[in-house]
């Protein structure tokens, strides 16, 4: 039963990167219509970035689709050496390290989004 529901979590975030990951295209590589690049140029432009920075959602939607890349691409790793039959304590192990690391980077990545937010806000 736990693992099932393991896998609906990875089936989510699926269906999350699917959709933040697409609204990031739109925004960095549909910079003709705009929308959040009204400086023109380049979407990688100061004023460009300095404009995005000032949505709140956007920096929501980044550190949602951190969360959601972060746990499928970890279960989906985590799946496959399973899939290798290691004993149990190695199991046991692996997954304790992968939430340490992903827990990790999950607080570098959300710090970085806050703190670009707090940066355009003191400019």
């Amino acid at each position: 039963m736990k693992e099932t529901a393991y896998w609906t979590w990875f089936i989510i975030a699926g269906i999350i990167i699917l959709v933040f990951a697409g609204l990031h295209m739109v925004v960095m590589h549909l910079s003709m219509l705009g929308v959040f690049n009204p400086e023109g140029g380049a979407v990688t432009d100061w004023g460009n970035v300095a404009f995005r920075s000032q949505h709140q959602f956007l920096a929501f939607t980044y550190i949602i689709l951190l969360a959601a890349a972060l746990y499928h691409g970890f279960y989906g790793l985590r799946t496959i050496v399973f899939e290798l039959g290691p004993k149990k304590s190695f199991q046991d192990g692996f997954t304790v390290l992968l939430w340490i690391v992903g827990l990790i980077l999950f607080g570098i990545g959300t710090y970085s989004a806050i703190a670009a937010k707090a940066l355009e806000t003191a400019l």
